[in-house]
C-alpha cells in the first residue's frame, strides 16, 4: 500500500481514472477473496470452524499480498476508507482524492461480494445474519484497525514502503487469529460482507458499530504515528 510508480510520479490533488479503476478492482478482488475463500472453507471443512478460519485467513493474506503488488503502483492500493483517510491526515492525499476513493472502494467491495456469491452458485445477493457487534468484537476492531494503520504508515514514514505488500498481508493474516472480530479493519469490506450470508458475512445491524470502531482505531493509529514518527520523509523518487 502507498506505493509509487514512474507512471504516477505525483500524488496529485484529483484522482485519475486509472487510480479509481485500480481501487475499484482491488477492492472487488479483496472482497471476492475474503468471501470466496470463506465459502470454500465452509464447503471443504463443514464441521471444523478452526480449520475454516485458517483456510480463510491463509487465502486472504496471500491474495492481499498479490493485489497490493498489482495495484499499489497505480493507486497506492488502499482498498480501505480508513487507509485513505489516514493518508489524507498524514498529508499524502487530498480530500478531493479521498472523496473519489471512498465510494469507489465501497462499490468495489459490494461488487466483489456479489461476484463471490455467483462463483459458488449462490444468489447474487444474500444478506448476512451473522451478528458480530459485541463489545469484544468492537474492541477488537479498534485494535485491528489501529494496528493496520501503524503497519502501513510506519513503513512509509521510515522509507520502507516497498515492504508494504508482505507486511500488510502478514498482519491481516495474523489478525484473523489474535482478534475476536477476525480483523475486518475496513468499513468498505464490512459493507461488502453484508451481501453474503456465509462464513465471512456480517449482519447489516453490526456494520454501523464496526464502522465506528474502525474509525476510532484509524484515528488512534494516526495519533500514535504523530508521536512515533513526527516527521514523514519524502517518498522515493521525490525531491527532499
Amino acid at each position: 500500500m502507498l506505493l509509487k510508480s514512474r507512471e504516477h510520479p505525483s500524488l496529485g490533488s484529483v484522482a485519475t481514472f486509472p487510480q479509481l479503476l485500480a481501487e475499484y478492482l482491488g477492492s472487488a478482488l479483496l472482497a471476492a477473496i475474503v468471501i470466496g475463500s470463506g465459502i470454500m472453507a465452509q464447503t471443504l471443512s463443514p464441521t471444523d470452524v478452526g480449520l475454516q478460519l485458517l483456510e480463510n485467513a491463509a487465502a486472504t493474506a496471500a491474495g492481499l499480498f498479490a493485489i497490493i503488488l498489482i495495484f499499489g503502483p497505480i493507486s497506492g492500493a488502499h482498498f480501505n476508507p480508513i487507509v485513505t483517510i489516514a493518508d489524507v491526515l498524514r498529508g499524502g492525499r487530498s480530500w478531493k482524492v479521498a472523496a473519489a476513493y471512498l465510494p469507489t472502494q465501497v462499490l468495489g467491495c459490494v461488487s466483489g461480494a456479489m461476484l463471490a456469491n455467483l462463483m459458488f452458485s449462490r444468489g447474487v445477493v444474500s444478506i448476512s445474519t451473522h451478528y458480530r457487534a459485541s463489545s469484544a468484537h468492537l474492541l477488537a476492531e479498534v485494535i485491528a484497525t489501529a494496528g493496520l494503520v501503524l503497519v502501513i504508515f510506519s513503513l512509509q514514514a521510515s522509507d520502507r514502503g516497498g515492504l508494504a505488500p508482505q507486511a500488510v498481508a502478514s498482519y491481516i493474516g495474523a489478525a484473523y487469529f489474535f482478534t475476536s472480530s477476525t480483523s475486518f479493519a475496513n468499513p468498505a469490506i464490512a459493507v461488502g460482507r453484508m451481501f453474503s450470508n456465509t462464513f465471512a458475512g456480517i449482519a447489516p445491524s453490526s456494520v454501523p458499530a464496526f464502522t465506528a470502531a474502525e474509525l476510532i482505531g484509524g484515528l488512534g493509529g494516526v495519533l500514535l504515528l504523530a508521536v512515533l514518527y513526527p516527521t514523514t520523509p519524502p517518498l522515493q523518487g521525490e525531491p527532499s
